[in-house]
């Protein structure tokens, strides 16, 4: 079986790789000279980083994105080198014990949860959406901004009751804990002078949804480009909420007052059409949270020549994603007549390694004429019973959260 990458992907980094991991990992060793040297801070760059995952899985095996050749980078300021030794994660707010904890502390003084989950960018997907409807404003994502991986550390559930949150009514007074926010103020950012975002309390604190405070990635500790030593994990939701170089949680009867909290990643309504009509929305639409269900085909990519086999059937591969928490993917469709009829594609899941916040590979063989302008359409559905259920999502300014119908464009079928 063979995945080719699409050509429109802004930067091919194109190896996959099968990661196995122990089954239990070791804490972070005390005294690690050689591990903490290796992630000292090189020389500062100032840039920022934006890089697509380009989706070249050459057979099934591949479930977990690889680490350091192929892994969807998105940030909005310069990747931060942090010393570890030195880094200290604040845990405050509405907490009876605060906290000051280091990296190594996380890694041996609680228990660690692992965690495979997609991590995604709100706007992957959003060349379509500005391509196939209209303009919208942001990165010229397409297919390809996420990744599947193995996260490890501790439960930030555990690290809150250490800190002694009071759930619900408390010596707080009438005011009860409804967010917790993260933090980073390592380096300005495009729009801020830190980079913030906040889930809800009632997230956090539910062992169900898998939230961790992750200091491995497949098996080994974060590189700095994702958020070395310490980020926050939060399956099922859009990536900006899993903050790098987290350097603060707080527990608050607020959402992080941070710009990509309040003024960014949520979905206007379509009436809203420009930056200055937006202005009046920001504060009466919600943040966005869980991600849609969503699936990309990854072969044949839009505008290319595609050979049928000798039963008139053309190969078709792809990955798809659950809605939020209400995964696995238990299904997808694929047509190859503009959605008159549907074929049942077959599911890699990973086996073993599989979540209800994985990513599940597919391929299929479809049935298709010979012809020019030929198209490909593809729908998944989770076990929430969640459907891709039209080709095209609505429209919005930001192009976040577009879940229409995937599909290959222009084909040629010779």
């Amino acid at each position: 079986m063979f995945w080719t990458a699409q050509s429109t992907i802004e930067e091919t980094l194109n190896a996959y790789t099968d990661v196995s991991l122990t089954e239990k990992q070791p804490a972070w060793p005390a005294g690690d000279v050689e591990e903490e040297e290796k992630n000292k801070a090189p020389p500062r760059r100032r840039q920022q980083s934006t890089t697509e995952t380009s989706i070249d899985i050459r057979n099934e095996k591949h479930f977990l994105t690889c680490t350091k050749t192929s892994s969807f980078d998105r940030n909005h300021g310069p990747i931060q080198h942090k010393c570890p030794r030195q880094h200290r994660v604040i845990v405050d707010g509405m907490v009876d014990n605060a906290l000051c904890l280091s990296a190594q502390d996380l890694a041996n003084d609680f228990d660690q949860h692992t965690v495979t989950c997609v991590l995604q960018c709100a706007g992957n997907r959003r060349h379509t959406m500005r391509t196939r409807i209209k303009e919208v404003l942001g990165v010229d994502w397409n297919d390809a901004a996420l990744m599947n991986c193995v996260f490890e550390g501790p439960r930030l559930r555990d690290v809150l009751m250490a800190a002694r949150v009071k759930d619900g009514a408390s010596q707080h007074g009438q005011v009860q804990p409804q967010h917790v926010q993260f933090a980073s103020y390592g380096s300005k950012t495009q729009e801020d002078d830190w980079y913030g975002a906040s889930i809800p309390f009632s997230r956090a604190m539910d062992k169900e949804m898998d939230v961790i405070l992750a200091i491995k990635m497949n098996g080994e500790l974060l590189a700095h480009r994702h958020g070395f030593p310490v980020r926050s994990i939060v399956p099922g939701v859009l990536g900006a909420r899993s903050v790098k170089w987290l350097d603060r949680i707080t527990v608050s009867d607020q959402e992080s007052p941070c710009f990509y909290q309040q003024r960014d990643y949520k979905i206007l309504p379509p009436e809203v059409s420009d930056k200055q009509t937006a202005e009046l929305f920001w504060s009466k639409v919600p943040s966005m949270l869980e991600m849609p269900i969503n699936t990309c085909v990854a072969s044949p990519a839009s505008h290319s020549t595609v050979r049928r086999l000798a039963s008139g059937v053309v190969e078709v591969q792809g990955y798809a994603v659950p809605q939020g928490h209400q995964g696995p993917v238990v299904r997808v469709e694929v047509s190859g007549d503009e959605g008159k009829t549907w074929v049942d594609a077959q599911l890699d899941d990973g086996g073993e390694r599989a979540s209800k916040w994985s990513w599940v590979l597919w391929a299929v063989e479809v049935p298709m004429n010979k012809g020019c302008r030929q198209m490909i359409f593809a729908r998944a559905t989770d076990a929430g019973g969640n459907t891709q259920q039209k080709a095209q999502s609505t429209w919005n300014l930001r192009g976040v959260a577009y879940n229409g119908y995937e599909a290959a464009f222009d084909l040629t079928i010779i």
